[in-house]
């Protein structure tokens, strides 16, 4: 079958699900990831994308506790932690030179962070628990006391499980939640809290969690407000393949809707420290779910690569198997570390562009909206 689905990409035309799963169980790699390049260099040429952000997780107490979270704890739990506000943003300072924040924290950079972001960070990504006691308008006093602090930074922050969150706590609508942390300064939200959207399979992971119709529910009010979002699947956990695809196709369908979703990051389940263990993900599996990916959600700008799960050399790879993006210097993670990460936990400007270059792609660091801040030659 992989010669008339091979036709169908080259045409341009849509792939069905039947033809992502035939394509999920090929054993024809190259096949795989010559289609899925074709896909990537029609929409981005040789372009492959990083970006300066730093990742702040403000606290991992959190009333839901996932199965495959290595993350999160409860209060009193031994790890637990919190930050308060002026913690977020002495942190955020500490990459910003320039900054009042920087300015006030001795007049330079954290040495750390001078060797991560010798040219200041543009975005903020935040993500973290639930946590109990937090009411609304606090995280509406953190966007805005970070927004005062750094004017031009981009914060990406909440993922729809923490807008759904939110909406509980505060007794606001979905889009009144949502109108009242953009206009606090939120750009822009993450893609986390998706997994898995199969019902079955969710039970298994995080039957605590919001379902995956809410998540989708969440992403569209999101967009219908001008919020842009990420998107993101799960995997190489208790899910199959058919599992795969669904999500994928429930993705897609919402993007022909919207198109409110930047990129989509397929994220490589990690197994330690959690309650369903398993093992790590084939760096063979993860090349053909981005190739999957990358040909199935033709309505899609970009799929990402994320280093921090898949290392830097199937990231690499990834790049020629319809990647186009790796994330960032991202600094400081903590989520995917918890659960046993094989990776750093940043990486300098200069790296990305290393590993981007040493595939014969053209670096090109970009801003929250993928538009181009300098190309690197």
């Amino acid at each position: 079958m992989l010669p008339g689905i091979r036709k169908k990409v080259l045409a341009g035309k849509r792939i069905s699900e039947e033809d992502a799963l035939l394509l999920f169980e090929t054993d024809d790699l190259f096949t795989l990831g010559a289609l899925a390049s074709h896909v990537a260099g029609k929409k981005n040429g040789k372009k492959a994308y990083f970006i300066r952000n730093r990742h702040i997780n403000p606290t991992n107490i959190c009333v839901n506790r996932c199965k495959f979270c290595a993350f999160s704890r409860s209060q009193g739990e031994e790890g637990a932690f919190e930050l308060t506000i002026d913690e977020i943003i002495k942190k955020i300072g500490e990459g910003q030179a320039g900054s009042p924040a920087g300015r006030r924290a001795g007049g330079k950079a954290a040495p750390h962070a001078s060797r991560l972001t010798p040219h200041c960070i543009s975005e903020v990504h935040i993500v973290g628990g639930l946590h109990p006691d937090w009411p609304f308008e606090h995280y509406l006093n953190m966007i805005s006391a970070i927004k005062k602090h750094f004017p031009k930074l981009h914060i990406k922050a909440f993922t729809a499980v923490e807008i759904d969150y939110f909406s509980k706590i505060s007794g606001r609508s979905i889009n009144d939640t949502l109108t009242a942390l953009k206009k606090s300064g939120l750009g822009s939200m993450p893609g986390g809290g998706a997994e898995i959207f199969s019902e079955d399979i969710r039970n298994q992971l995080c039957p605590e969690k919001i379902p995956g119709d809410r998540w989708l529910e969440v992403m569209e009010a999101a967009h219908r407000i001008g919020i842009r979002t990420n998107a993101t699947m799960l995997y190489g956990h208790v899910e199959s393949l058919s599992d795969r695809v669904d999500h994928l196709s429930r993705l897609r369908s919402m993007q022909d809707k919207t198109m409110g979703f930047q990129a989509f990051i397929p994220l490589a389940y990690h197994p330690r420290n959690t309650e369903i263990e398993g093992s790590y993900t084939s760096g063979l599996d993860d090349l053909k779910t981005v190739a999957v990916s990358r040909i199935f959600l033709d309505n899609f700008a970009h799929i990402k690569a994320y280093w921090i799960m898949l290392g830097e050399k199937i990231s690499q790879l990834a790049l020629l198997f319809g990647a186009d993006d790796i994330d960032g210097t991202v600094i400081e993670e903590k989520i995917t570390h918890s659960a046993g990460a094989l990776t750093g936990e940043h990486l300098t400007a200069e790296q990305l562009v290393n590993m981007i270059q040493k595939t014969g792609k053209t670096a090109v660091e970009r801003d929250s909206f993928y538009k181009t801040v300098r190309t690197c030659r």
